[in-house]
């Protein structure tokens, strides 16, 4: 299929495998820094690409939704990579999350933000905004943009409805990673990467900047 960009232009593309997700969390998170996020809707398809990410492992973090376990909320986080974990938060949110790491390891990737490129007019109708940069420039704006909802929790990547298909690789020098945001554990580890000088990455401020 073919995905076009703000300047009108076009590349083909075609969906990650799943061995991409299977990969350490950490590599997986800046890996899919200028990958794009595809949505089929109905007979529209709504695409960005990801410039901010951030990762989350059970084993050494707690704040992972599964530090503490298998839970009917977390379980999606135990599957196989390349799922879709997608939970409500602060009360009216919906988080879109890639699951990570061999089946059984609680991983996943946080999709932070997004430069969009196609569906624009879906997308400004779905988050009732017209400037471009505030469509999808947040965890929780970019789900509503794109019409994600808990209805995809658990959705296979290689899906037509949702899927990361390739795109740009962006080279480790444009890279800036940070702490994450908006959490009150684990606040320190260097886990939130984004594309240096990039307009549309969120506004959230990190407790600490970590220079590579």
């Amino acid at each position: 299929m073919l995905i076009y960009s703000q300047r009108d232009t076009h590349q083909s593309v075609k969906k990650l495998l799943p061995s991409f997700y299977e990969q350490p969390t950490l590599e997986v998170a800046t890996a899919l820094l200028g990958k794009i996020l595809v949505r089929k809707l109905d007979d529209e398809i709504l695409a960005g690409k990801i410039v901010e990410t951030e990762g989350y492992i059970a084993d050494i973090d707690n704040a992972c939704h599964a530090y503490r376990g298998i839970t009917e909320r977390n379980k999606m986080m135990f599957g196989k990579a390349g799922t879709a974990y997608v939970y409500f938060t602060y009360g009216n949110h919906f988080m879109l999350n890639v699951v990570t790491e061999p089946e059984g390891k609680a991983a996943a990737v946080l999709i932070r933000a997004l430069e969009p490129l196609k569906g624009l007019d879906e997308m400004k109708s779905r988050r009732g905004v017209e400037k471009l940069v505030d469509l999808t420039n947040g965890p929780g704006k970019l789900t509503q943009a794109m019409g994600i909802d808990r209805a995809l929790n658990g959705i296979s990547l290689q899906s037509k409805e949702l899927y990361i298909a390739d795109g740009e690789t962006i080279a480790r020098k444009d890279i800036v990673v940070t702490a994450r945001v908006g959490i009150s554990q684990s606040k320190d580890l260097p886990w939130r990467f984004y594309i240096n000088e990039n307009k549309f990455v969120s506004k959230g401020k990190p407790s600490a900047d970590i220079n590579r």
